[in-house]
Order: structure tokens, then C-alpha cells, then sequence
């Protein structure tokens, strides 16, 4: 495989709009081919027998029991609403007929 020319690197500095000096592109194309370089090692990894995944750390829902609950505060809460009617929070009206 090819190294990366400075050329490639102005090219895609172009298409980026990206504005670099000459000592940038130098840079730039060294770190390329250091990135390039290291997939070139990954691809010759044999990953036949390893199962696709999405996340490196599997993750897991944890459920709990959905159970019914009695609850004393009923009356304090509905305290705490800016308006009330009997055992319900009054709210305006939003949906016109």
C-alpha cells in the first residue's frame, strides 16, 4: 500500500474546508498513515468466529417487580399544585371546540 502524499492530504484539507500550512499537512499526513497503518494490523485480526456486537460492555435492563403501592400523601400532593378541584390537579384548558 501507498503512503499518504501531501498531495491526498491537501485534496481532503480542500473538501474539508480546511486551511493548512505546510508543516499542518506534513503533520497531518504522518498521522494518516499511522492510522492507516494500525487498521492494516486490525484487518489481518481473524474475527470469523467472533459474534457481532454493538456495545463493548454489554449492557443490561434491570427490572423490578411492578407492584401496586398505597400511598397516604394523596393530600399533600395535591397541596402542592398550583391549582386543585376536589382530588385532581386543575389545569387550563388547552384544546379548544
Amino acid at each position: 500500500m501507498t503512503k499518504i502524499t501531501k498531495e491526498e492530504v491537501k485534496k481532503v484539507a480542500h473538501l474539508a474546508r480546511l486551511e493548512l500550512n505546510e508543516n499542518e499537512i506534513n503533520n497531518h499526513a504522518q498521522q494518516l498513515e499511522k492510522i492507516l497503518d494500525y487498521i492494516r494490523q486490525l484487518e489481518k485480526i481473524d474475527t470469523d468466529d467472533v459474534p457481532c456486537t454493538t456495545r463493548a460492555i454489554e449492557v443490561v435492563n434491570v427490572f423490578r417487580k411492578d407492584e401496586k403501592k398505597h400511598s397516604d400523601c394523596n393530600e399533600e400532593l395535591l397541596e402542592l399544585g398550583p391549582s386543585r378541584e376536589d382530588e385532581y390537579f386543575k389545569v387550563p384548558k388547552i384544546i379548544s371546540e
